[in-house]
């Protein structure tokens, strides 16, 4: 309980919670979509805007915000595009941006911050301009839900269907990717660039298993994620290890453990 008495702590558990809304919304999406390759591009990608971040001597979360809005978009023309195949795009911009990453670390003059900290994040730096980030986007990333729900469940389940009622799915499917790089940009300083592919899917996985409804997934994937985030920062201070593995490897655990609860009731019954 001392732990609640320090300011970062309270600033690391309100960031748990926004960006668990922002996952439970975003990623739900992702799973049900199969966007997973998709995503993981993105992510990675983003260290492209972390190195020309730290070389231009702009914020690296900024760079690397501009630069997952710019890999998604790219992604989903080139995707679209028949002589090139999504996958290839998909492996063509996350190899481009984690080399930019790194070419412009080292040719960053004087003193570098250690990339570690983007790779595998440390929530308990987060600040208060990250949390003002996190709310804006768990606002949007609501209100949109709420407004364009009907075409979210149309594109998410049956993109052609969608389609053939002349509905807007071509600029849908633009404004989701861009919200998917945000997403992916806001969980960085939680659990990193190799480690938020997980934030996205692993609470929405663990949420499948007790409903199909899809409002009350995202419900219960807020619900897991910022249960896996409390676990996972009880865990780094215990034994003092990174907040956002210990993070991971709580949501994990709770998958399995309830994955092994869901199949032991269906035997029972």
């Amino acid at each position: 309980m001392e732990l609640l008495s320090y300011t970062f702590f309270q600033y690391a558990l309100l960031g748990c919670l926004l960006a668990s809304v922002v996952c439970g919304v975003v990623g739900t999406y992702v799973v049900t979509k199969r966007m997973l390759f998709i995503s993981g591009g993105i992510t990675h990608s983003s260290l492209g805007g972390v190195g020309l971040g730290l070389y231009l001597g702009l914020p690296p979360i900024l760079g690397a915000s501009v630069f997952a809005v710019l890999s998604a978009l790219g992604i989903e023309w080139l995707g679209r595009r028949r002589d090139v195949r999504e996958d290839s795009a998909i492996a063509l911009v996350w190899t481009f941006g984690m080399s930019v990453g790194v070419m412009f670390s080292y040719l960053t003059p004087g003193y570098v911050p250690d990339l570690t900290v983007y790779l595998f994040g440390n929530i308990l730096t987060i600040q208060e301009g990250d949390l003002a980030f996190l709310a804006a986007l768990a606002v949007a990333v609501v209100a949109a839900y709420a407004v364009c729900r009907r075409l979210v469940l149309l594109v998410a389940f049956d993109e052609g269907y969608a389609r053939s009622l002349k509905l807007p799915v071509t600029v849908f499917n633009y404004a989701a990717v861009v919200a998917i790089s945000l997403a992916v940009v806001s969980c960085i300083r939680i659990a990193g660039i190799v480690l938020t592919l997980s934030m996205l899917t692993v609470p929405t996985m663990t949420a499948s298993l007790f409903t199909r409804d899809y409002t009350h997934t995202i419900v219960l994937s807020v619900i897991t994620g910022f249960a896996a985030c409390l676990g996972g920062l009880v865990l780094a201070y215990w034994w003092n290890i990174p907040s956002g593995t210990a993070i991971i490897f709580v949501s994990i655990i709770i998958y399995l453990v309830s994955r092994l609860a869901v199949r032991w009731r269906g035997g029972r019954q």
